[in-house]
């Protein structure tokens, strides 16, 4: 995927998140907020973007988790999985490529 594309993905879940929040607004999106990287940033590098990606993905699927139990369990597993995944790379990526 291109970096906008990955950027339209990351707005597009970042407003189901703010959808969530306003219907529940005791929900918390604590991992996803850490990161201290929104869609509006778009000078954060394809890779950071990626991981707030499967973060947000992972904090939808739990707060879904009562809508459909079984279906966002294993969705919140697959994005958990993808995010430390992802996390790593960036780790390993030398600071000049951000």
């Amino acid at each position: 995927m291109h970096k906008e594309e990955l950027i339209a993905l990351h707005q597009f879940m970042f407003t189901i998140k703010e959808n969530l929040e306003s219907e529940n607004p005791n929900l918390s999106f604590e991992h996803y907020n850490s990161l201290k990287i929104n869609p509006n940033q778009v000078h954060k590098s394809k890779m950071e973007h990626k991981h707030a990606i499967f973060v947000l993905g992972e904090e939808i699927a739990e707060a879904m988790k009562d809508v459909e139990p079984s279906a966002s369990k294993r969705i919140a597993a697959r994005m958990s999985e993808l995010a430390r995944r992802t996390e790593k790379e960036i780790d390993e990526m030398p600071d000049e490529k951000y």
